[in-house]
């Protein structure tokens, strides 16, 4: 069964405890077993730098990335939150080094959210063929359609980060996601995820789900083909 799931995780983030934070070699290679202990498993598919940590050199945390394959902890290496500078800037110490690199970017992206990943981070990626995990792909629920005014928002725990979008553009980006839904007859958060497989440079969207059907739901985005006047409406209300 193992063989059949792909498992990733991360590390970086501050657990609120002295030490158990950032990407220092030393906190890597605890915080990895620690994982692989919480998840009863002898290693992880995909092991992501959660965010960039300015107190460690990259060319540490890479080194600890490293020694990570190269004991069989992990079996691919990312990094989350980078800005293109930043990963172009690895990517050198990488090869300067004669380090392995970054194999995975995982970005904040959604129909939304587009700047910050299109453009320059974008072509960088597809230029150095790095993977692109994405994630607040359906941004916090909202590009569900199911927060249309302020009293949705009590429907979610994450209802108090959702209020952001409430606004003209928000609500354009969901009527078009609304309508193209009832087209393609899927749900606006199928049509969400299916435009975000067939951007430029997107390898595969992450996608919160609280229920077996929703799982269901958003594998049958990866199978729905949108025209090429239905991505022209989505690209023009979410700009």
């Amino acid at each position: 069964m193992r063989d059949k799931v792909k498992i990733f995780t991360k590390v970086g983030s501050d657990l609120g405890l002295p030490g158990h934070k950032g990407l220092s070699k030393a906190w890597i290679q605890q915080a990895v077993d620690d994982s692989l202990r919480r998840l009863n498993t002898d290693y992880i598919d995909l092991y992501f730098s959660h965010w960039p940590d300015p107190q460690a050199p990259v060319a540490e945390t890479l080194e600890a990335f490293h020694s990570l394959q190269q004991a069989g902890k992990i079996r691919a290496m990312g990094a989350s939150n980078l800005d293109a500078m930043q990963l172009a800037g690895a990517l050198e110490v990488a090869r300067k080094g004669g380090l392995p690199a970054w194999q995975v970017l995982q970005p904040e992206y959604n129909l939304y959210h587009r700047s910050a990943f299109e453009g320059a981070l974008c072509d960088l990626c597809v230029s150095r063929d790095i993977g692109v995990v994405t994630y607040y792909s359906l941004a916090s629920g909202f590009l569900t359609g199911k927060y249309r005014q302020p009293s949705d928002l009590t429907q979610s725990q994450r209802g108090s980060g959702i209020g952001k979008y409430l606004n003209p553009r928000g609500m354009r980006i969901i009527d078009t996601l609304a309508a193209v839904a009832d087209e393609q007859g899927a749900k606006p958060a199928e049509v969400a995820l299916a435009w975000l497989i067939g951007r430029e440079g997107v390898t595969a969207p992450i996608a919160s789900a609280t229920s077996v059907a929703q799982v269901e739901s958003f594998a049958r985005a990866a199978a729905l083909s949108l025209s090429a006047e239905q991505v022209a409406r989505l690209d023009g209300a979410s700009a």
